[in-house]
């Protein structure tokens, strides 16, 4: 089965270099026209940056349609602007890849709340700028495919990233709301854990693990993921040729009678609060209230079916 995207158009934050531009090279290669996005020099974000330039180049060389754009995804009207150039070009925007990140590692205790709020922003607020400005055009055209770059720092924590794992982690929540709201519209939300040698992890990484990965090997599974097979709602860890899912799963509840619901009784029950066992992957938070009121079901035999959490 071969996967192509002729007669779609795809924008790439941060692929200037990284993994943003193997993106933008091979979504190209499989027949999308590519918007290019990579933070100019200036203030205001206008103008494009040399690196998203000579990635457009490529692509035109090798027989693609490319456009650079220099907006900073901090700024949403740059964004809307972004993603209008691409409609009045191309009639449409049916892709984002949502990549533009920035490192700032300190511990929390060294970290200024600049450093915190810099990093949310880029990465947090920059996919939702991204993501609202392309919205409604993906709403009209009952077509839509998203991708939030998390991180196993999001999903599983690392010393020294209090920011950035604050920001990828949210990135992982904003998936499991909109692909809720989208889903009616054919729009379908993903999110990427990606372990690859980049710009931004240059420095964390010995030079042999370095090579091994290469972003290009991270590009099959962001790919899959906004195709039109794709699925929703997953989380993928992609690095060095292996792949993986995760989830946010919960165990069963609890329920405690009125005579147990103490500090105390919650402290005696917590070996089985706490059992990592009877695992469930819930595709909406409403799920949540649903398990208690089972638990209490079991106990009590009464209590409605159902509740929103």
């Amino acid at each position: 089965m071969s996967i192509d995207f002729k007669d779609k158009v795809a924008i790439v934050t941060g692929a200037g270099g990284g993994l943003g531009r193997e993106y933008a090279l091979e979504l190209a290669r499989r027949g999308a026209k590519v918007v290019v996005n990579d933070l100019g020099g200036s203030r205001d974000g206008t103008g494009h940056s040399d690196m998203a330039l000579q990635v457009v180049e490529e692509i035109e060389k090798a027989g693609g349609e490319a456009m650079s754009n220099g907006g900073s995804v901090t700024e949403f009207e740059q964004m809307e602007k972004m993603v209008a150039d691409a409609k009045q070009k191309w009639g449409g925007v049916h892709i984002v890849i949502n990549n533009a990140g920035v490192l700032r590692d300190k511990t929390f205790a060294k970290m200024t709340m600049q450093d915190f709020e810099f990093v949310v922003d880029v990465h947090l607020n920059g996919s939702a700028n991204v993501s609202k400005a392309v919205w409604e055009t993906m709403r009209e055209q009952a077509y839509g495919r998203l991708l939030m770059t998390a991180s196993s720092t999001g999903l599983f924590g690392n010393f020294g990233q209090a920011n950035y794992g604050a920001a990828k982690l949210g990135l992982a929540g904003l998936t499991k709301t909109l692909q809720l709201e989208g889903a009616k519209y054919n729009i379908k939300i993903n999110t990427i854990s990606p372990v690859a040698g980049t710009r931004m992890t240059e420095d964390l990484f010995p030079e042999e693990a370095f090579k091994l990965f290469d972003p290009v090997n991270v590009v099959p599974a962001a790919l899959f993921l906004v195709s039109e097979d794709a699925p929703t709602n997953a989380i993928v860890g992609a690095g060095a040729g292996g792949f993986h899912s995760a989830w946010t799963v919960m165990n069963d509840a609890v329920w405690l009678k009125d005579e147990e619901r103490t500090v105390e009784g919650f402290a005696a029950n917590w070996d089985k609060i706490s059992e990592f066992s009877n695992l469930k992957a819930p595709q909406s938070g409403s799920e949540q209230s649903g398990a208690i009121l089972t638990a209490m079901q079991k106990v009590t035999g009464t209590g409605p079916s159902s509740a929103r959490g």
